[in-house]
């Protein structure tokens, strides 16, 4: 039984505040709802927040100010920092590459001058090289050492036109050869492939290092073709010289004591090594030249090729009187009407009839030396008229004192007779050098 009456399922019913405000006979009441109280508790909290708040800020703030301000300075220098260092990076790319293009500006003029260098040498090459494989031609095979064989790469050497360097030096220029198809020539095969690590100066580098060593190689063959062909003539006018003295005919040639020299080894640069070696070179021809002048002057010919000497020089028994008698020159056989040829270039001083000679020609070669042919049959010189050798002064017969056709050969020095065998050994030994 509820003896208060209050109500079972609700509990106990809660009144709500009243506030009671009396001013003399006025009296007023208000009656506070639970949510009004809620509400203003809750603006002045909020509104004592604010006032803290707003006085922490109003304390604070120099503080947080400093802060945000430092920190944005060191963002600041930091970022400029950064900058700085992209800045010197960039500046040191900047110079790298600067430097690299100097180099290579450097590499390429030397490259460009060395390559002038080379076109002016084929220049001067051409004309002494022609003239020394038309003077020089193939060592012969008597200047090589006994048991050995020729120097085959100086033989490729002289062989060789000049057009190799050309070629080569056209490769340096980046000309590209006729080789048959449309890919660029290139002389440095030994230029190994770029690595993946490797940058573009180091390419450029290893790309100069190839060419500096292709246009040495150039040079080299240069110089040791010129090298070659000197001492090819040296070789050649030195046995044309050692088979002249053998035989005591007169060599005006002095070359051989200039070779004799000595003294100490100073290095020059290659212009002046190249100079020299052509200077040599030059020297070798005109001593080459001169020698061959000298012995081509001389009566070394044989004035009846492939016919037998019926009768040499010296005493003998004479043919018709049968006693002994001193033969003055060298009996070829030959058939009646064969050409007789001169030996030597010259002058004919005689051509007639000449006694036990028959119809005989006498030519002058110079320096005291003469050669006769007798017992012709025809004459086909007049006196005064200049020979070359090799022409045909007359024909072969039996005029004279002779008993049969033949050619009478002499050769005379300062009007004595000398044994033309000497001449014509002499002669056999010096034409692989004419």
């Amino acid at each position: 039984m509820n003896v208060t009456g209050q109500s079972a399922v609700f509990g106990r019913r809660k009144e709500p505040h009243t506030v009671i405000i009396a001013r003399g006979d006025e009296i007023r009441h208000f009656t506070i709802r639970p949510w009004v109280a809620a509400f203003c508790g809750s603006a002045l909290a909020a509104i004592v927040i604010g006032y803290l708040l707003a006085t922490s800020y109003l304390v604070l703030r120099d503080d947080l100010i400093g802060a945000t301000t430092a920190r944005q300075a060191r963002m600041q220098q930091a970022y400029e920092d950064r900058i700085s260092a992209l800045r010197a990076q960039v500046d040191r790319i900047t110079s790298r590459q600067l430097l690299d293009q100097q180099l290579m500006e450097t590499k390429v003029s030397e490259l460009l001058q060395r390559q002038s260098q080379l076109s002016l040498r084929h220049g001067r090459l051409g004309p002494i090289l022609d003239r020394a494989e038309s003077e020089v031609g193939t060592p012969p095979a008597a200047s090589t050492a006994a048991g050995s064989k020729p120097d085959q790469r100086a033989d490729a050497t002289v062989a060789q036109p000049q057009a190799y360097t050309v070629a080569s030096l056209g490769a340096g220029l980046g000309a590209s050869p006729d080789t048959g198809d449309n890919r660029p020539f290139s002389l440095w095969s030994t230029r190994s492939d770029p690595l993946p690590s490797d940058t573009a100066a180091d390419r450029a580098d290893k790309l100069f290092v190839s060419i500096n060593e292709s246009l040495k190689a150039i040079e080299s063959q240069q110089l040791t073709r010129i090298a070659t062909l000197a001492d090819n003539a040296y070789k050649n006018a030195d046995a044309i010289s050692q088979a002249l003295t053998a035989a005591g005919l007169p060599v005006d040639s002095d070359f051989g004591d200039e070779r004799d020299v000595g003294g100490p080894l100073i290095p020059v640069d290659g212009s002046l090594m190249f100079d020299s070696k052509v200077r040599e070179l030059d020297e070798a021809l005109d001593a080459l030249d001169h020698l061959k002048k000298e012995a081509r002057r001389l009566p070394l010919a044989n004035p009846a090729p492939g016919r037998s000497v019926t009768s040499p020089f010296g005493v003998r028994t004479d043919p018709i009187l049968g006693t002994a008698a001193l033969h003055s020159g060298m009996d070829f056989r030959a058939p009646l009407g064969m050409p007789a040829k001169v030996t030597a270039p010259g002058v004919v001083v005689k051509a007639g009839w000449n006694g036990g000679y028959g119809r005989m020609v006498e030519v002058d070669h110079g320096q005291g030396f003469a050669t006769r042919y007798g017992h012709l049959s025809e004459i086909d010189v007049k006196v005064g008229q200049k020979l070359d050798a090799g022409d045909v002064i007359g024909k072969t017969g039996s005029s004279g004192r002779s008993t049969g056709p033949h050619l009478h050969y002499e050769v005379r020095h300062n009007g004595e007779a000398i044994d033309p065998l000497r001449f014509l050994k002499v002669g056999k030994k010096v034409a692989q050098y004419l």
